[in-house]
């Protein structure tokens, strides 16, 4: 059923879905309504090199459920992206926004190309004709863009111009992770990474341990690994190892995390900056610390991976880091890592969105420590009712998170009828 939404990603999400759907008892002839997205769009996006040439890249928008609001999600640019990765990154966004109380269904969107062999007028030409050819099928109440991997907040002010052209006046709501200059929310940019070291702190008190001389290794050091680094440095953790795409660095003594950041800032990727601590990038996750971060992408946590995990704390900053068979693993094991699962450990980012997306609908703005603050809350809040959940039934973290998220929209569903 549904062909197109086929692939190892949307696989994973699938059995994710329907393990919580058992344990919810949810009726056989109610899972398709609920798994299958509402929408799904593929668009081509012509652009003239700089070259004079022309040349066609696929884009896709899965909009899997408006039943609680406008669907909520990411834009990615990256050369993997394909429509069943798409279609289950908005199926995790929904139960992340159901499960943070949000009024979203989740959406996810991508365009198949490695922005990095692009020039800047490129770029610009490919986000401009993105978001021109989805105009039809997004807005303020119906779909809401973000950044993902590989855009920011410069292809969030195109999209934003090249809707509000079309629309004769300025529409600051139709995508949030903006400029601030353009109607984008303080604390938005370091959101997820915050949000991720805020419930490594919640997870430490769980079992005890002291962030203040802990260790810890990052697996992806972008926007939210780079920020995740910072905060624990900040806390006194040791952060060991960190990589990304170009490079990966192991130092048993602990990183210069500033030193690395500023380097970062300056060259745009972590290649480079030393030859004397550089490690294989495949093992930075198996390194012995006590908080293991996956920042990176989809899918790195494998069953062989999961057995050479010596963490105390596996942190899910990126978007389904953990196999269903790596679940297997882990849930085996003598010696139970706690974990936080992915759509709670990362949900600062679209929390934040929310708060973006509320500012510029009233046009009133907020002060930083103002947001925070009422992020910390919802994130706790959503913490506690995981963590309570497992217990009660006896199921893992993560299993208890999508309980959370599913439920509401079930509940919804059932409540609205058949066509939300």
């Amino acid at each position: 059923m549904f062909d197109i939404y086929r692939g190892p990603v949307f696989d994973m999400a699938r059995k994710q879905f329907s393990q919580a759907a058992d344990v919810l008892e949810i009726p056989q002839d109610e899972r398709d309504r609920l798994l299958y997205p509402k929408r799904a769009v593929a668009v081509t996006c012509p652009i003239h090199r700089d070259d004079g040439s022309t040349v066609v890249f696929e884009g896709y928008r899965v909009q899997h459920h408006l039943t609680l609001g406008p669907t909520k999600g990411g834009v990615r640019f990256a050369k993997t992206v394909d429509i069943g990765e798409v279609a289950a990154l908005s199926l995790w966004m929904s139960w992340k926004c159901s499960l943070m109380n949000l009024p979203y269904g989740g959406a996810k969107g991508g365009i198949r190309v490695d922005p990095y062999t692009l020039s800047p007028r490129e770029l610009e030409a490919l986000s401009r004709r993105y978001m021109q050819e989805l105009i039809p099928f997004v807005g303020p109440h119906t779909d809401v863009m973000a950044p993902d991997i590989g855009t920011n907040e410069q292809v969030m002010a195109w999209f934003m111009d090249t809707y509000s052209n079309d629309a004769g006046c300025t529409v600051t709501e139709i995508v949030t992770g903006k400029p601030v200059s353009c109607g984008g929310t303080q604390g938005r940019r370091e959101a997820t990474g915050k949000g991720v070291t805020h419930l490594i702190s919640r997870a430490a008190e769980e079992i005890k341990l002291n962030l203040n001389g802990a260790t810890a290794v990052i697996q992806g050091f972008g926007n939210v690994g780079s920020v995740v680094a910072t905060e624990l440095h900040e806390r006194g953790t040791k952060v060991l190892a960190i990589s990304d795409h170009t490079a990966a660095y192991h130092d048993p003594k602990g990183l210069d995390i500033p030193a690395i950041i500023k380097y970062v800032e300056k060259h745009g990727v972590l290649k480079g900056y030393s030859s004397e601590i550089l490690t294989d990038p495949k093992k930075i996750l198996t390194i012995k610390c006590d908080i293991a971060v996956p920042a990176a992408i989809e899918r790195t946590v494998d069953e062989h991976i999961a057995k050479e995990l010596q963490c105390k704390i596996l942190a899910e900053a990126a978007n389904g880091p953990t196999t269903i068979e790596a679940d297997a693993v882990l849930a085996a094991r003598p010696d139970k890592i706690f974990i936080i699962p992915d759509i709670l450990c990362n949900s600062g980012g679209v929390t934040v969105s929310y708060f973006e997306w509320v500012q510029d609908l009233q046009q009133f703005f907020w002060e930083e420590e103002e947001i925070i603050n009422r992020l910390k809350k919802l994130m706790d809040k959503a913490f506690y009712r995981v963590i309570a959940l497992a217990k009660e039934r006896g199921i893992s973290n993560r299993l208890a998170a999508t309980c959370c998220g599913l439920e509401r929209v079930h509940q919804a569903k059932k409540a609205r009828g058949l066509f939300p």
